[in-house]
């Protein structure tokens, strides 16, 4: 079995979860990615927020959410998703950045929009009464 590991920033606006969506995809993912060698989690995050959404993370405000694993959208049978996910604050404008075209606010009505992994974590969310 071969992981994929990644980080993944949750951000709830309204009852809704931030979600992007890259060019030439066709399904939605939390903003976030995989870690460069040696980064931390910390690390990751704050990078990759900024490459895909141009805004900043407020680093003292940075949670532990959780750790999903999903088969991964595109890959073959077997290839899993490790999301290990954090919650933040930022400072900036989100506007989508480098591979991203669209950034929108999703809730569970969105779900066929979602990869599995997203879809796991919208329903983790939503029973926490988090989003709708």
């Amino acid at each position: 079995m071969k992981i994929i590991d990644k980080i993944a920033w949750i951000y709830i606006k309204d009852k809704k979860a931030l979600c992007t969506l890259s060019k030439g995809k066709d399904k939605y993912y939390f903003p976030g990615g995989k870690r460069e060698k040696e980064e931390t989690d910390e690390e990751t995050l704050i990078r990759e927020v900024k490459e895909e959404v141009s805004v900043n993370i407020k680093t003292n405000t940075i949670k532990y959410y959780g750790i999903f694993e999903a088969q991964a959208d595109g890959k073959e049978e077997g290839v899993i998703v490790k999301m290990t996910c954090y919650t933040a604050d930022y400072s900036g404008e989100l506007k989508p950045d480098s591979e991203i075209e669209k950034i929108d606010y999703l809730d569970t009505s969105d779900m066929d929009k979602l990869s599995v992994a997203g879809k796991m974590i919208f329903d983790n969310l939503q029973k926490k009464g988090l989003i709708n």
